[in-house]
């Protein structure tokens, strides 16, 4: 159930648009730079960290467009649920390879985009027009 309070939605955007930020910093990072500087950062493939690059800046824009534009708000909490597991990877990875004290920022990070996403979740109601099936069903 979504958040109804103006507090909570303003809340909820603040997070948003800081976590949004956050993830196109780290996205347009990874994609921007060149493979073999990835591949010398991090024992991960390179390209690995290009995909990732590509879903954390698609996740920023899905944190905010739907908001601002209005057009498929349910796709907020899916991309923050997408982030929330990026963030999963990323705190098992720098526990592996550097220890649990640099876990600390994608732990919080990941927290908060899954506030996000418990926040922006909407149930769907379906109604005869969405889904015919349950309509013939009831008329049989």
């Amino acid at each position: 159930m979504p958040y109804t309070t103006k507090k909570a939605r303003v809340t909820l955007w603040i997070i948003q648009g800081v976590l949004a930020a956050l993830f196109l910093f780290a996205g347009g990072f990874k994609l921007a730079t060149p493979l073999a500087v990835l591949a010398r950062l991090s024992p991960l493939p390179a390209p690995f960290f290009k995909f990732i690059g590509v879903c954390e800046v698609a996740g920023a824009l899905g944190l905010i467009l739907p908001g601002v534009l209005r057009i498929r708000t349910d796709l907020t909490a899916l991309a923050a649920l997408g982030l929330v597991i990026i963030m999963i990877g990323a705190v098992v990875t720098t526990v592996v390879y550097q220890g649990a004290a640099g876990a600390v920022v994608p732990f919080v990070v990941g927290v908060l985009a899954a506030i996000v996403a418990r926040g922006r979740w909407q149930p769907r109601r379906f109604t005869v027009a969405q889904a015919p099936h349950q309509a013939l069903a009831k008329a049989a």
